[in-house]
């Protein structure tokens, strides 16, 4: 499916929500208590350019996070799963 675009739209939106949709589940699955989990999803068409996400939180000592990242010839995407201890 990827390999055919040749002009992101509403396919990369819909995409990016399932996927993020999709990791939210299976972290929840995982039955961690009192940590709220938020999932950001970014995906990006390659046009022989460069691209460098970052992100800032206010952290306790509690907090973390996983990220994970996808490149080939035509797009990149980069999947960033936060976990918030909730008291």
């Amino acid at each position: 499916m990827l390999d055919s675009w040749t002009d992101f739209g509403d396919e990369a939106e819909e995409l990016s929500k399932k996927i993020a949709d999709l990791i939210k589940l299976r972290v929840k699955e995982m039955n961690i208590p009192r940590f709220k989990v938020v999932v950001q999803v970014n995906i990006g068409q390659k046009k022989d350019q460069g691209v460098l996400l970052t992100s800032r939180c206010l952290w306790s000592n509690l907090d973390n996070y996983a990220t994970a990242s996808y490149q080939d010839e035509k797009i990149w995407a980069t999947a960033i799963t936060f976990a918030i201890y909730t008291e």
